[in-house]
């Protein structure tokens, strides 16, 4: 297997370093995309010297174009077998207080730096030998919409929509799109989100923490328990894995019981019910 080449994006931690490891693992080139040098030690620390790390912001196109051409120079003709567009961040707040620039660092990350990346890697996977896969991490968030998390949601819920775009645009060229949609996972995405109550409760104004106070309640609570019982990213590398070198992948995979229990009441709930289970899940407070 070691004529595969890999690039995970956002390989510094959680999922994306997850990823980078398993492939290693399993030998294939990895070029692990990381935003600091010292991440990139680590990962080499833990790893053969299959896995390189590669400098990459996504929301920097001069790094994107960097790192086309050093995968370039090392898969030769072989071309890019994969791409896990994997990183991201997680904006929250009440919507009526979340600040439009918030939004657009929201987009910038989990959209329009993904659809860059891909747009930077097309040509090397379509020179693969070994067929093209493009893996987004999405979310079940991307499917229902938690409150106080909706940047993060609609940014997940785009990812859903490029994703089946270009598995269509993509018929027939030998390159598979998927989209894996965890729920809960222990990774520092949602530990910065613990942070982020006390910074959205700090941020409000007075009559937004009146409104709100009873629900950043039950928005900490929520983040506690995902922390206590989210799967370990290893389990989503897994399914990563599956989804890369199966030659039939899904659309869709769904890792967790509770995405799997999300995407099944998303598809067979009216909203009304949905909503019920929401609000009573979230502990919201109706003002």
């Amino acid at each position: 297997m070691t004529d595969r080449s890999i690039l995970v994006t956002g390989a510094s931690t959680g999922i994306g370093e997850a990823c980078a490891v398993e492939f290693d693992h399993l030998g294939w080139h990895v070029f692990a995309g990381v935003r600091r040098d010292e991440d990139g030690k680590r990962l080499e620390a833990k790893s053969s010297s299959r896995l390189r790390p590669v400098p990459l912001d996504v929301t920097d196109p001069a790094t994107i174009d960097a790192a086309a051409d050093e995968i370039t120079a090392n898969v030769g003709d072989n071309g890019l077998t994969a791409l896990v567009n994997n990183a991201g961040v997680a904006v929250g707040g009440p919507v009526e207080y979340i600040a439009i620039d918030e939004w657009r660092r929201q987009f910038e990350v989990n959209v329009f730096g993904q659809v860059a990346v891909t747009k930077g890697m097309l040509p090397l996977i379509r020179r693969s030998t070994a067929g093209g896969r493009i893996v987004f991490i999405g979310s079940i968030g991307g499917r229902m919409a938690s409150p106080f998390i909706a940047p993060y949601s609609a940014s997940k819920h785009a990812i859903e929509a490029i994703a089946e775009s270009m598995r269509h645009e993509l018929f027939g060229s030998g390159i598979r799109t998927v989209v894996v949609e965890p729920g809960a996972v222990r990774t520092p995405i949602w530990d910065k989100g613990k942070s982020s109550a006390d910074e959205i409760e700090q941020s409000l104004p007075p009559e937004g923490l009146e409104r709100y106070a009873g629900a950043i309640v039950g928005l900490r609570k929520g983040m506690e328990f995902q922390a206590r019982t989210g799967v370990d990213p290893a389990v989503v590398a897994r399914v990563v894995v599956r989804a890369v070198t199966t030659s039939r992948p899904a659309a869709r995979y769904l890792v967790g019981r509770d995405a799997k229990v999300m995407g099944t009441l998303a598809g067979i709930l009216p909203d009304s019910v949905r909503d019920v289970i929401m609000r009573t899940s979230m502990k919201i407070v109706a003002r």
